[in-house]
């Protein structure tokens, strides 16, 4: 297991305890808590707080575009392509951006300086295009897929850096928990003057003013500390450690998580259509759902006080197992908002989790490598589930059965990881047992050997000193 110290980190005390800045003490006394320098944490918040500001410009400027948005009322084959987009910018990132965070000296930093800047210079030729007409016009696609594909990539760079701008691992679950509710503020504060320039001036002034925030956290970022992370060959033993059981388990239960919000979207897209519900009644669930979300991210680390990440995450994915059963008992619209809520808290508490839980145990070494395949495979998942009630329309037409299948669904996963969790650490209690069975039986050994010698050296003496053996013969008569 992996510490989020290592003798490659800088030393960073009080971080997220502190937020944004902690006193320092000069040769004269100590400073002003209000005049101190910010922490890595707090320079690593600030850029992330311009970089969701800069995401929000430039989905309200997109808002239309398939690549940001897919209405609920589209036919199946529209939402199908949305599906596959959202999935596609991970066969980019996975083999060939993630090695570039682990295998470079201060990767990580550099890839969120990187990706900042790209976006800003990628908002700029939108913002030529997006009032285009003819074969022109078809230019903003690339162009917003190598957006995706940076905003992807900036969101492991982020993940991956955490554990080194935190002092130990019980504040990992703090501070994901303070960049998720900087992501909803952050949501709200950039939103607002972009709803207003793009009410103005269109969706070039919106894209501007995007490039214009994207290049502001470019600057932030390159304030955050540089990390020295190892350079090199893995070394044999990170694969062992990467396929602990802590890990893999955790993986497969925030993946069934992730799937379960795919399903639950989309259940709810067309279940209310379908059930004749206007079409705000389906944003407003999207909104109690947000609220959910943020709940969960104040609630995971005041859990995380009195128990580990695990049981956090077990215990979002039975929570809302409990709602989901209790909402469809009637399926009515309170219900259903009701569970929608549980689900998203349940998802936000268990991705703060499962984030430090990997930050805690992944190899420092493949540490980005780690947050991009759980990434890709979190997508996969999120897309089977949406699969799930666009393929099989019954599962929609009769509320009740969704949220049954949904509760199914997700307290097997809780159950099954907590059946997992035990056995590991059954399996571990063995190996330790057989481990000191097999050390005291080798101390045994040992000594018995260490006696054998001392007694045939101390044969071997007296028998090649026949004086002494007489004195010894007469002083024993």
């Amino acid at each position: 297991m992996n510490s989020a110290e290592g003798p490659w980190r800088e030393p960073v005390t009080d971080n997220v305890d502190r937020a944004m800045a902690t006193a320092s003490r000069s040769p004269s006394g100590p400073v002003d808590p209000r005049f101190a320098e910010p922490t890595a944490f707090a320079r690593l918040a600030i850029t992330h707080a311009a970089s969701i500001c800069g995401d929000v410009c430039l989905t309200v400027s997109l808002a239309g575009s398939l690549f940001f948005s897919v209405s609920p009322g589209q036919s199946r084959e529209k939402v199908l392509l949305y599906l596959v987009i959202t999935m596609a910018p991970f066969a980019v990132i996975a083999p060939l951006l993630s090695p570039l965070l682990d295998k470079i000296s201060g990767g990580r930093r550099l890839m969120i300086f990187i990706t900042c800047a790209t976006r800003g210079v990628l908002c700029l030729f939108i913002a030529r295009y997006v009032n285009a007409s003819g074969a022109e016009a078809l230019l903003i696609y690339p162009l917003a897929f190598g957006l995706l594909v940076m905003q992807k990539t900036y969101s492991i760079a982020r993940s991956a850096l955490v554990p080194a701008v935190v002092s130990g691992e019980r504040e990992l679950v703090g501070a994901n928990s303070r960049l998720a509710i900087i992501s909803v503020l952050g949501g709200l504060v950039g939103g607002l003057p972009a709803v207003g320039i793009y009410r103005f001036f269109g969706a070039e002034g919106s894209l501007i003013l995007a490039a214009l925030v994207y290049a502001l956290a470019s600057m932030l970022s390159w304030k955050i500390p540089r990390v020295e992370a190892p350079v090199g060959p893995d070394p044999p033993e990170v694969k062992e450690e990467l396929h602990a059981p802590s890990i893999v388990l955790a993986g497969s239960a925030m993946g069934l998580l992730r799937g379960a919000v795919g399903f639950l979207t989309f259940f709810l897209a067309f279940g209310l259509r379908d059930n004749g519900e206007a079409a705000w009644v389906f944003g407003l669930v999207l909104v109690v759902s947000g609220v959910g979300g943020f709940l969960g991210n104040l609630v995971a680390p005041q859990l995380r006080k009195f128990t580990r990440e695990e049981v956090i995450l077990a215990g979002s994915l039975v929570a809302p197992a409990i709602g989901c059963v209790i909402a469809a008992r009637s399926a009515s619209l309170t219900m259903v908002t009701f569970g929608a809520l549980l689900v998203a808290a349940g998802a936000a508490a268990g991705r703060v989790a499962f984030d430090s839980l990997l930050q805690r145990d992944a190899p420092d070494a493949v540490r980005g490598r780690s947050f991009a395949r759980f990434e890709t495979r979190f997508q996969i998942t999120w897309v089977i589930g949406a699969l799930v009630p666009v393929a099989i329309p019954p599962v929609y037409q009769d509320l009740r059965v969704g949220l049954f299948a949904l509760a199914i669904g997700l307290g097997f996963a809780g159950l099954s990881y907590l059946a997992g969790m035990r056995a590991a650490r059954e399996a571990v209690a063995r190996r330790r047992h057989r481990a000191e069975r097999t050390r005291e039986a080798l101390e045994r050994g040992l000594r018995k050997g260490m006696a054998r010698l001392r007694r045939s050296g101390r044969r071997s003496r007296d028998g090649g000193d026949p004086s002494k053996r007489t004195g010894e013969i007469e002083a024993e008569s």
